[in-house]
């Protein structure tokens, strides 16, 4: 899976949840992350600590770069190199995540963590190309 979709129920500490989904510190896409480029639907699952339980999450992928596909005003940024190594930070006032993982062809997975309303939070993710 790997399509970033938020949904109508989007709530702050589950945006730390999707940040975390594809988080991570950027990394600079080579040229041939064209391979990951299109629209992805991600699920965030929170496994640890007090945030909403999931979130999905709709992302675009353009040369490799990874942005939030949603109407929500979120400070989203990340990468996607050649590999199909991902990295995502998500930022929504003073709540955020990092995350990391990988994308195959129409497929990825994922960890995440980052800090909601109620403290730090952990978890996986999973996306899927559309």
């Amino acid at each position: 899976m790997t399509h970033f979709r938020l949904q109508p129920s989007f709530k702050a500490t589950g945006l730390l949840a999707a940040a975390a989904v594809v988080s991570a510190s950027l990394v600079a896409p080579p040229a041939r992350a064209a391979a990951h480029d299109g629209r992805w639907s991600v699920v965030v699952v929170t496994e640890s600590g007090n945030c909403d339980q999931a979130y999905r999450y709709e992302v675009a992928v353009d040369g490799g770069r990874i942005r939030y596909a949603g109407p929500e005003n979120v400070d989203f940024s990340g990468s996607v190199a050649a590999s199909g190594a991902v990295s995502v930070n998500i930022r929504l006032g003073e709540q955020g995540a990092q995350g990391s993982g990988k994308l195959a062809a129409n497929a990825g997975s994922g960890t995440w963590k980052g800090t909601g309303k109620n403290g730090a939070c952990a978890g996986r993710w999973e996306a899927e190309k559309r």
